[in-house]
């Protein structure tokens, strides 16, 4: 595996997940396989969860971590081609990616969406740069439109969790004080997508719709009750307008429906359901302090599992050098 950016770069979903379950088993177990090879981890944006799960599944097969955040200590990096270098930036990312590349085995880029720009954004200018000229295999640790390795310790999660064969799974929008990219809310729905025993519904507001490459067959329902109605995960997430309906309104904030907050009542539309989300998470906005601690939440057995796909994701590349 040489890139890691959606589900279809596993391969087969089952094999992927038998994999998972055994690296949790044994996380050791593949070792030798990262012995004298270099993760590096190149951070354009804050992260808590990423850096540590990704940094311990590297170091549990064995290899060293070199982590670079590219807004403390480095050069500020132009990623425009053409640009006149005459600002604040000193060095292009096409002279650092390469000399990145010098120093590791594998890279791992986490960089969000701007919002302001949507072609820009969905073209994953960035990342896509860093495929292209590292030389390296290249991994997602979220990106302007995509973040699988939560997509994917999601799965799992909802995997030893679930009560049912074949759950009904609810990716909810809540409301939120800032313009968040959609990169969690895509990779979600296009991971349960590809699950083959999960139904998936995605609620929320009119025009709030993402992308139609992630939606796939999920039915979208905007009555958030009826969507809740005998669910058995609910996932809250906000994001921003991503400007299908109206390219006008990518990245803003057109709703600020409080309504749409999970709290206890709107769990009890469901059937006994567990609550998800990515973390962090703003209490109180998109769900209420009952509802994250209760015993229902899932949101640390959830971040936990980060480690473990990551894990997977990591060996897979490795055994392919």
């Amino acid at each position: 595996m040489k890139t890691f950016i959606n589900v279809q770069d596993l391969g087969p979903l089952d094999k992927a997940m038998a994999e998972a379950f055994e690296i949790k088993n044994d996380r050791y177990k593949y070792q030798h396989l990262g012995k004298n090879k270099t993760l590096m981890m190149i951070f354009f944006n804050n992260s808590l969860r990423t850096r540590l799960s990704t940094q311990k599944a590297a170091m549990n097969l064995g290899m060293n971590v070199i982590v670079l955040d590219v807004n403390a200590g480095a050069w500020k990096l132009e990623t425009e081609r053409g640009v006149i270098m005459d600002g604040d930036k000193s060095e292009h990312l096409l002279e650092a990616i390469p000399v990145m590349g010098c120093y590791c085995d594998l890279i791992g880029v986490r960089s969000f969406a701007g919002l302001t720009d949507r072609e820009y954004d969905y073209a994953e200018t960035v990342l896509n740069q860093f495929i292209k000229y590292s030389g390296r295999p290249v991994f997602a640790m979220e990106t302007a439109t995509v973040h699988p390795l939560q997509a994917f310790a999601d799965l799992i999660t909802i995997e030893e969790h679930k009560v049912v064969e074949r759950p009904k799974v609810v990716l909810t929008w809540a409301p939120h004080c800032r313009a968040l990219p959609q990169a969690v809310p895509n990779s979600f729905a296009q991971w349960m997508n590809a699950a083959p025993d999960v139904d998936l519904v995605i609620t929320h507001p009119e025009g709030y719709e993402l992308d139609p490459k992630f939606i796939g067959d999920a039915q979208v329902e905007y009555d958030q009750k009826k969507a809740f109605e005998g669910a058995d995960f609910i996932y809250a997430k906000n994001w921003s307008n991503p400007g299908v309906t109206n390219p006008a309104d990518y990245g803003k904030i057109t709703s600020k429906d409080m309504s749409w907050t999970v709290d206890t009542e709107h769990m009890s539309w469901t059937n006994n359901g567990k609550f998800m989300h990515c973390l962090p998470v703003r209490r109180n906005l998109i769900v209420t302090d009952d509802v994250i601690e209760s015993p229902n939440s899932l949101v640390i057995p959830e971040a936990a599992n980060r480690e473990i796909s990551c894990s997977v994701v990591i060996k897979r590349m490795l055994e392919a050098l």
